[in-house]
């Protein structure tokens, strides 16, 4: 693993942005990952079809935690088609650590896309073919 990108996932994960609750959420989705116990709530304001504001709680590894973080920074500001669009590899790539060949993290890293994606689309339970 480069030492840039896990210096990053530890910076996201001991100082993570956008960690907390908005005050009026448009959208709020809770994902869980139970095969190790991640959590990750998401909160989005949304005005005029654009993520204007951006939260997330919850509690979990370090790459959960992080990779909610660097996401909630890429979408905030993004209207929300483009954000129907984001993608895993686009995700992945914001991490930058291999994790292809690791299920067990790649969940943790993918659990605030699901929870973005599941509450953009409205539904309860994400086909993972659309992250």
């Amino acid at each position: 693993m480069d030492d840039i990108y896990r210096e990053q996932i530890l910076e996201h994960a001991r100082h993570p942005r956008n960690f907390g609750h908005l005050p009026a959420p448009t959208v709020v989705r809770e994902e869980r990952n139970p095969l190790c116990g991640d959590q990750i709530r998401l909160e989005l304001a949304i005005t005029d079809d654009v993520i204007t504001d951006v939260r997330f709680s919850g509690r979990g590894c370090a790459i959960s935690q992080a990779s909610a973080s660097l996401l909630t920074e890429a979408i905030k500001g993004m209207p929300v088609t483009a954000a129907k669009q984001f993608s895993k590899d686009d995700l992945l790539d914001l991490i930058g650590i291999p994790l292809a060949h690791n299920p067990t993290r790649l969940k943790c890293a993918l659990l605030s896309l699901k929870a973005l994606k599941a509450g953009l689309y409205g539904v309860s339970q994400m086909d993972e073919d659309i992250m």
